[in-house]
């Protein structure tokens, strides 16, 4: 077929445009094998991506790609340089941050519609008069409920600009027609030290999860909580605290030591090495102190544990710790992911590089717990294996070890029956904080009366709850499960969570701890010293 003349000049000019297009981006003044070129190895990634793009036989999503390649490559370099795609980088900032905006419930969706479990203490659901139990059925007109609504649409009804106002429409129990709600939003912490209280009369126990932006805030305040309530001796719980920035954790290590003291120092590719010294500032340079941690507490858990254990301050009471002594640099590329590059490697202040192996591979490396457990060491301390050319000494005399992790001056083994997996299992995935729900759904009023302190006390859970509870989760699993190996156990979970529910402010630590053998172990060593 002829094409008409009147064509030809337009045609002609998007062909010239095409290639100067295609010709821009392959650069063809190189010779054909540059593309795989050692010369050219900041373009090749560019250039394959670029012909998959316009020259391969089938439609291919290049972003999925790109993604798929800079994991390939991060995974090539440590385990701990990561990438962070687009999509998840709102909710590891909001993490890392230390709050977000939003109206300040906890829920989950209970049968197709959002269930309050709590307001949070002071938030604007909690001035406007949102309770627990609460169903919140609209948002601004839209609805909030049916088979099909997932966390995530729930969320972005929820949360908004901050200072804005959000209409709701509220289902209460007892209540003849639906409460309307007219919610302020603002920051709302993501708390990162989750209890603070007295053990005895002049023990204080602190529990830290995780090192964000606002930890150190939370962590003084916590701090000259326990001073006013006579607190002479401290339990710092860094126990499966996974880390978080450096600089938060020099901070709270520099609370315990005295100005001048080395907390730790960093050294990059190049040998420049960084030292963080203890500043004047402190609450606590003179009282005692107690580090717990285990096989997940990571990276500046260790910082801390391991500035204070060098220095000769405290005790660091638990099982060897995870073993990670890599900084990463948080890097921006552009389209709103970003990578979490390896830049330098930190040592403790005798010296010690408490990072561990990982010429094995990630997957070996991140089976690590598997291979403690295996070999009996999260059991018995004579089963941990320890290097003596990486042995050092601590201005006191004190025989310390670098090449995997923290090793505790007082080792407790682990429980196999409160930290037994399947119970585990169930907290992590929510079982229990739905089951409770459930059960407070039945008379909530039951507890209005009972205060906190007294709950913590004298509340006994009884077996008919257990065996509810076994029942709840057999009608939601293949596996049938039963309790009586850990009935006691299960007591303890669920009024630990039952009291979380209804009271917030550290309750599940606090009850939890109640039989928590590391914490038996602390108190004891309190009262020799």
């Amino acid at each position: 077929m002829n094409i008409e003349k009147k064509y030809l000049p337009l045609l002609f000019g998007i062909a010239i445009a095409i290639g100067i297009f295609i010709g821009g981006k392959l650069n063809f003044t190189d010779s054909p094998d540059r593309l795989f070129s050692t010369n050219s190895k900041k373009d090749k990634l560019n250039r394959l991506i670029d012909y998959i793009d316009y020259d391969y036989v089938d439609d291919i999503n290049t972003d999925s790609i790109v993604d798929v390649t800079v994991n390939g490559i991060l995974e090539n370099l440590d385990p701990h340089s990561v990438y962070i795609p687009k999509e998840d980088m709102e909710r590891v900032a909001e993490n890392m941050k230390g709050d977000f905006v939003g109206i300040g419930v906890s829920f989950y969706t209970y049968k197709d519609s959002i269930a309050v479990i709590r307001p949070v203490e002071g938030g604007p659901s909690d001035k406007a008069g949102i309770k627990g139990g609460d169903r919140i059925i609209m948002a601004n007109g839209d609805s909030l409920y049916g088979k099909y609504l997932n966390d995530g649409e729930i969320v972005k009804k929820l949360k908004g600009p901050i200072n804005s106002k959000v209409d709701l429409k509220v289902y209460r129990r007892g209540e003849p027609k639906l409460l309307n709600f007219t919610v302020k939003r603002s920051n709302i912490p993501i708390k990162s030290v989750d209890a603070a209280y007295m053990l005895t009369n002049n023990l204080g126990y602190i529990k830290v999860n995780r090192f964000a932006e606002t930890t150190y805030k939370e962590f003084n305040k916590g701090i000259q909580k326990l001073l006013k309530l006579g607190a002479t001796k401290m339990v710092l719980d860094l126990r499966d605290n996974p880390g978080g920035f450096l600089g938060i954790a020099e901070e709270i290590a520099d609370e315990f030591l005295e100005k001048g003291k080395l907390i730790l120092f960093t050294k990059n590719k190049s040998g420049a090495i960084e030292k963080s010294f203890a500043t004047n500032k402190g609450d606590f340079e003179n009282g005692k102190v107690f580090v717990l941690i285990n096989e997940n507490s990571a990276s500046a858990s260790e910082i801390v544990a391991g500035a204070l254990q060098d220095n000769d301050k405290g005790t660091i009471v638990g099982r060897r710790s995870y073993g990670k002594g890599l900084v990463q640099r948080e890097m921006e590329l552009g389209d709103g992911s970003a990578i979490r590059l390896t830049v330098s490697r930190y040592y403790t202040p005798t010296g010690r590089s408490i990072q561990r192996s990982y010429k094995k591979g990630v997957l070996d490396y991140f089976d690590d717990y598997y291979e403690r457990l295996e070999s009996g060491e999260l059991l018995d301390s004579a089963k941990m294996q320890v290097a003596d050319s990486l042995k050092y000494t601590t201005p006191k005399g004190k025989i310390v070890y670098g090449g995997g992790g923290i090793i505790p001056d007082v080792f407790v083994p682990l429980d196999r029956g409160m930290q037994n997996e399947t119970l585990s299992f169930l907290l992590r995935r929510g079982y229990l904080g739905n089951f409770i729900f459930e059960e407070l759904e039945k008379d909530r009023s039951s507890y209005k009366d009972i205060t906190k302190q007294d709950f913590i006390d004298n509340f006994q859970v009884g077996d008919d709850l257990v065996f509810a509870f076994q029942d709840f989760i057999n009608a939601r699993t293949e596996s049938k499960i039963t309790f009586v190996a850990y009935h006691d156990e299960v007591k303890q979970y669920l009024k630990a969570t039952l009291g979380d529910q209804l009271y917030g402010d550290g309750a599940f630590e606090e009850i939890f701890n109640q039989k928590d053998i590391m914490i038996e172990e602390v108190i004891k060593l309190s009262e020799q010293h």
